[in-house]
């Protein structure tokens, strides 16, 4: 039988002790949000903050870093790692092997093939071929009546 809580230790000495996700085992921080009808393979982290919609699949070993969002029915393969803050749209197909680095915004129904690469702050848009495009980074400032772009 397998452990209901996994206690792991990292390089700075900090336990976390995370509990496995009745559908598929994989392994949850204290503080994650994951959907009941998620899957979430084996040997898969979901760290602290992060937060996996319902009707997801999350392959094998695979891991989601701090504050990453991941929208309804978004398909993740194995091994795959997204990065700190990424947001995830909804029905998304990410291929096994990718890495999408941090502060990525990846649009609702965008598909990338296995062993891609996103690189920290970009945009992945939607489309027929799906393409990377720089961060859209948008300033406010305060207007009187409220905020301006």
């Amino acid at each position: 039988m397998t452990a209901k809580f996994v206690s792991v230790e990292d390089d700075a000495g900090k336990v976390t002790r995370y509990s496995r996700h009745d559908n598929g085992g994989g392994l949850i921080a204290p503080g994650a949000s994951v959907a009941e009808s998620t899957r979430i393979g084996p040997m898969t982290y979901v760290e602290h903050g992060a937060q996996v919609g319902s009707g997801c699949r999350i392959g094998h070993g695979s891991w989601i870093d701090r504050g990453a969002i991941i929208g309804d029915r978004t398909v993740i393969g194995d091994g795959v790692r997204i990065g700190r803050g990424t947001v995830i749209g909804n029905r998304v197909h990410i291929g096994s092997h990718s890495r999408i680095g941090s502060s990525v915004l990846i649009e609702h129904g965008a598909h990338l093939d296995s062993d891609s690469t996103v690189p920290d702050g970009s945009e992945v848009l939607a489309g027929a071929h799906s393409r990377l495009a720089p961060a859209r980074h948008r300033t406010h400032r305060k207007v009187k009546g409220g905020l301006a772009a």
